[in-house]
């Protein structure tokens, strides 16, 4: 009976204290499972990255001289040129146009007015000769008399000022039948029609007759806009020709808030051009014009073009033409040795940035001076030292001075 009477106290005592242990173990604060990163020291530079496409800076546009027959381009996209060398197309000077009834009455009647006017022209130079010779004669005889004194020299100054006159007129009236001939030239000329077997077969070249047209510069054929036979008229465009060597830039149309912290001879990494390696560039305008376009998604967006130069070799990027797409980071702040911990551990803390600092076990939170982000790193200004570890990705029901440990990833 005493045996049971102890036992009894000393297994409700047990009891008590394993539920008591069982509680606090339940209850017992746990270590929160985290990611860790750590302040580290290197190379940070903050970029504008954006897609763009390549474009020669001078681009010739070959155009037709003259009407004509253009022949077959034989040329190709691609093909290099040399300046005043290479011959890019050819072309047969145009027949003459056939002309209407009207057009064809009024230059009939054209024609019958110049040589009319001709006709004039000549009589009026037979006049004005006649004239002339008849003042030639009244000065000869004006000087013989005054030679022996019985013309006065007011006399003599007449009949030479007349004669003066008169070959004048004699000079004009020649000049005259000469712009004549040439106005019943250019009339007969508005005549020449394909039916006009006379006229057109001297005006219409000779069948053999090739006008060569030459590049303009040093490169290659960009585009070929038209390669078949056909007429085309004065200026009309045949091809284009560029420097796809020394003359190929990027444009690349950015958003105006990022366009703000762009400037001239900033660098810029070109990624993504379908080669090896990563090209480098340099901007060398930033436009101060914005455009309004139109998204893919249908947003209107104000864009900024900024054309960079590329100063990486045309060895590196032999394949590299006029209109491919590029991925361009323009390079608007970078540090070589800057103290930068992991923006995925920061977080605003009421108007300041702030960070969980893990030491021995737990959590403190400490605010810091935040500089440059580039989405990866944060620039450190003040508040944090190098090595130290930091929380990333911090869950908003972390407290200050709670332990935590790290998160062990398992590998799939």
């Amino acid at each position: 009976m005493a045996r049971r009477k102890i036992a009894r106290p000393v297994l409700i005592t047990a009891a008590i204290v394993l539920v008591a242990a069982g509680l606090a173990y339940a209850f017992w604060p746990r270590a929160t499972m985290v990611d860790l990163g750590t302040v580290t020291r290197g190379e940070m530079r903050v970029t504008v990255d954006e897609q763009g496409r390549t474009r020669v800076r001078d681009v010739f546009v070959v155009s037709t001289p003259i009407d004509g027959r253009l022949l077959r381009v034989e040329a190709m996209p691609g093909d290099p040129v040399t300046r005043n060398v290479t011959i890019v197309a050819r072309m047969r000077p145009a027949s003459p146009a056939a002309l209407d009834l009207r057009t064809r009455e009024q230059a009939l009647a054209a024609v019958d007015a110049a040589g009319a006017a001709l006709r004039v022209a000549e009589a009026n130079l037979e006049e004005v000769r006649a004239d002339a010779d008849l003042a030639r004669s009244d000065l000869e005889r004006t000087e013989h008399l005054a030679d022996s004194g019985t013309a006065s020299p007011a006399a003599l100054d007449r009949a030479q000022s007349a004669d003066r006159v008169a070959q004048a007129r004699l000079a004009t009236a020649t000049a005259a039948i000469e712009q004549r001939r040439a106005e019943l030239h250019s009339a007969r000329a508005k005549l020449i029609d394909f039916d006009d077997a006379e006229l057109s077969g001297a005006a219409e070249p000779q069948p053999d007759t090739v006008l060569p047209i030459r590049a303009p510069t040093d490169g290659v054929i960009l585009q070929v806009i038209h390669q078949d036979e056909t007429t085309l008229g004065a200026g009309a465009p045949i091809l284009l020709v560029g420097d796809t060597g020394n003359g190929l830039e990027v444009v690349v149309d950015l958003f105006s808030p990022d366009a703000i912290l762009v400037e001239a001879g900033d660098p810029v990494l070109i990624e993504n051009w379908g080669g090896d390696g990563t090209l480098t560039g340099r901007v060398t305008r930033v436009e101060p014009f914005g455009q309004t376009k139109v998204s893919a998604l249908g947003v209107e967006e104000q864009r900024v073009t900024v054309v960079v130069e590329l100063t990486s070799p045309p060895k590196d990027r032999p394949r590299l033409g006029h209109g491919f797409a590029v991925e361009a980071r323009i390079v608007v702040w970078q540090a070589e040795d800057a103290l930068r911990v992991p923006s995925s551990g920061l977080f605003r803390d009421g108007d300041a940035w702030s960070v969980f600092v893990v030491a021995d076990g737990a959590a403190r939170l400490r605010r810091i001076e935040a500089g440059h982000d580039n989405g990866r790193h944060s620039e450190v200004l003040d508040g944090l030292s190098e090595g130290e570890v930091v929380v990333l990705y911090p869950p908003a029901s972390l407290a200050d001075g709670a332990p935590v440990q790290q998160r062990v990833v398992v590998a799939q």
